[in-house]
């Protein structure tokens, strides 16, 4: 089964629609009905469905369906066929992220078999590493549907440990204009690539202050809201003052930090220091940002109904706090008690030759088979 969801090139920038399709049809297979959410396009989908009564208190296992790209690095195999060597299997998405809805999915005959009290909802979103675009509205819909589970558990890799917080994450970007000028001139123009590096600098600097600041009793690694710029472009010659740049940005903040208000200093600063010299040479310049995503994080509740069925499922009285995004926040903040928990490494996510260790799949394996027992006692 993970390789036969690996198998689908469900890269965020294409349609996860074969690989929800086929599921659809494999869970029709044994009389599961499921419903999709489509985004407004009708190029994407969420998906679905409940395994056993339509009851109160059942278990959701959430995924997302698409995966990062792989254009420019090093494979060693087809990255969408899984390949098994040395008791690891290599393929994109084998650790982020369709190990965990594949052993659900092998697992549903047994399911069916169990005699569940309550329910197994299992739930797949596209778009989740662009920012977590399409659970939203499944979400919604769940809430609004479904008998009350009274636990989501979101596969992310955590190497099956009960991850009971993650930061957020806002995708932003800022595009300058400029004032084209030779550059031999610099007094007749306003370089958009020039203004947008000092920005970046600023950016840069409220990471340095955070860092400086950071409480050292945080739980997480970094322990401190942390903003990064990962693309910039701008500028058409060397001896040209650019007219244009951009970059795109993000701000990953820890439990309790306001986002918005980095976006206020860094909007402020626009505002009040760099666009009126800006303006001093040329009126027509300007600074603009975009809220591109946004996922609120995930909030500590160690003793919550999810947690607790999570360490009772694992054996383990630990908890972990991890520093990337999922839509684990998204479900908490529709008031459902969530985790993540699920099969693999993240030190594996989003790298060539992606893998997950099939020890990792084994313990997936008597987790979800583990549960099954629960719901069906």
């Amino acid at each position: 089964m993970i390789a036969r969801l690996v198998s689908f090139d469900t890269v965020s920038s294409r349609s996860n629609l074969a690989l929800i399709d086929w599921v659809r049809d494999y869970l029709d297979g044994y009389g599961i009905e499921s419903r999709l959410v489509p985004n407004a396009e009708g190029t994407k989908a969420n998906l679905f469905a409940s395994i056993g009564p339509a009851a109160e208190g059942g278990v959701v296992l959430s995924a997302h369906t698409d995966v990062v790209p792989v254009d420019g690095q090093p494979w060693d195999s087809d990255p969408f066929t899984v390949v098994e060597r040395d008791g690891r299997l290599y393929g994109r998405g084998t650790a982020d992220m369709k190990s965990f809805p594949a052993v659900a999915l092998a697992l549903l005959p047994e399911m069916l078999e169990a005699g569940l009290k309550r329910p197994v909802h299992l739930a797949l979103s596209y778009d989740e590493e662009v920012g977590c675009f399409g659970a939203p509205d499944m979400i919604r819909r769940m809430a609004a549907e479904l008998p009350r589970p009274s636990a989501v558990i979101v596969g992310e890799p955590t190497s099956m440990r009960t991850v009971v917080a993650h930061k957020g994450t806002y995708a932003l970007r800022t595009t300058v204009t400029g004032h084209e000028a030779h550059s031999s001139q610099l007094h007749r123009g306003v370089s958009a690539v020039m203004t947008a590096a000092r920005l970046v600098g600023f950016i840069a600097d409220m990471t340095a202050q955070n860092a400086a600041a950071a409480d050292p009793a945080s739980p997480f690694e970094p322990p401190y809201t942390t903003l990064h710029v990962g693309t910039f472009a701008g500028g058409t010659a060397l001896n040209i003052m650019a007219r244009h740049a951009e970059f795109l940005w993000d701000i990953r903040p820890v439990t309790g930090d306001d986002w918005s208000r980095y976006l206020a200093r860094f909007e402020a600063y626009c505002r009040d220091v760099v666009l009126p010299e800006m303006h001093r040479i040329a009126p027509d310049c300007t600074i603009r940002t975009e809220v591109l995503a946004g996922a609120p994080g995930l909030n500590p509740d160690p003793d919550g109904e999810a947690a607790c069925l999570v360490r009772s499922l694992t054996g383990r009285n630990d908890t972990a706090v991890v520093p990337y995004g999922a839509e684990a926040g998204q479900f908490q903040e529709a008031g459902f008690s969530t985790v993540m928990c699920g099969p693999g490494s993240i030190d594996q996510a989003h790298q060539p030759n992606e893998f997950i260790e099939t020890t990792q799949v084994a313990a997936c394996e008597r987790f979800l088979r583990s549960l099954v027992r629960r719901l069906a006692a």
